[in-house]
Order: structure tokens, then C-alpha cells, then sequence
């Protein structure tokens, strides 16, 4: 592949995983009204040839909603790019300085 080819595929893939992480703005956490990007829930999207891998996180362990929250994910994921979806919890704990600039502001967080 030549380098104008790469450079072009890259943009690409650049382009799909920032196209996914506007489309997962639809998705909202219920008991807190934001969506899970201005959140900062969404940590790894991983897009390859058999489709599309996230890997997201709660903002508490216990998050009566997870279930639902995984699976509008994976699927809103799925429906965007039009490739299987697989999801994955991640382990890692949230904290409020994940959420996306600003927004913890007007949430009064800091």
C-alpha cells in the first residue's frame, strides 16, 4: 500500500471513529440526563474489518441502568457503521474529570 493510501485509510478509520462517537451522543444515561460521550462513559472504540469493538464504563459499579446502557451502545454503534458490534465493560472507575471539557462545569462539578 502505498504511503497516499495509508495516509487515506488512516483518515478514514479517524473518520468512522469520530462519525461512531457522534452518533453515541443519542445515547443518554437515564439517571443523569447526559450522554455517555460528554460523559466521558466511552473509553476504547476499536473499528476492524469484522466491525466495530467498545469498551465503555458506568459512572458508579452498581449502575442500575448498565445493562441498557451496554446494549443501546453496541447497538447504536452497530447501526452507524453497519458492522457487527461487540461491547465490552471496562473496569476502570469513573471520576468526574473524565466528562468532556466544560460540561462538568455547567453540571456544577467544578
Amino acid at each position: 500500500m502505498s504511503e497516499q493510501e495509508n495516509n487515506a485509510q488512516n483518515g478514514a478509520d479517524a473518520k468512522d471513529e469520530a462519525g461512531v462517537r457522534d452518533a453515541l451522543r443519542a445515547v443518554i444515561d437515564p439517571e443523569i440526563g447526559m450522554n455517555i460521550i460528554e460523559l466521558g462513559l466511552v473509553r476504547e472504540i476499536d473499528i476492524h474489518d469484522a466491525g466495530v469493538h467498545v469498551v465503555m464504563i458506568m459512572t458508579t459499579p452498581f449502575c442500575p441502568y448498565a445493562p441498557q446502557l451496554l446494549e443501546q451502545t453496541r447497538r447504536t454503534a452497530q447501526e452507524y457503521l453497519g458492522q457487527p458490534a461487540t461491547i465490552e465493560m471496562g473496569m476502570t472507575m469513573w471520576d468526574p474529570s473524565m466528562m468532556e471539557e466544560g460540561v462538568a462545569q455547567d453540571w456544577g462539578l467544578f
